[in-house]
């Protein structure tokens, strides 16, 4: 698999001021999601195990149109980068990973989204 395009913190947080479409998934587990959480309307969080347990079957339905913009986040940027591509992998064309996960965007852009 191919690596997929990356976004930086800084970039999305510019674009979800102008893209109204972009879609944020948060594939940490439900135990991280209590440590930092990005509070935004685009965000929608699917576990990383549920994905790799019932594949594109679990992905929310705003999620499942291939045309979407996607953003995919997790941790650090390490996991995302594994879905973005798997996603690409599967026919979706707007997928990107973001660049250093929650974390770097929690230390970049927005510190109350938490840091652990």
């Amino acid at each position: 698999m191919n690596p997929p395009p990356e976004i930086t913190p800084l970039e999305l947080y510019s674009q979800l001021q102008e893209n109204p479409n972009l879609l944020i998934l948060d594939i940490r587990e439900p135990y991280e999601w209590t440590r930092a959480f990005l509070q935004h309307p685009a965000v929608l969080a699917l576990p990383m195990s549920e994905l790799a347990a019932h594949g594109v079957d679990a992905l929310p339905p705003l999620i499942r149109e291939p045309q979407q913009p996607l953003v995919i986040l997790c941790h650090h940027g390490e996991r995302s980068r594994v879905v973005a591509a798997w996603l690409l992998a599967q026919g979706w064309q707007q997928v990107y990973n973001l660049r250093g996960g929650i974390d770097a965007y929690a230390r970049q852009v927005d510190g109350s989204v938490g840091i652990y």
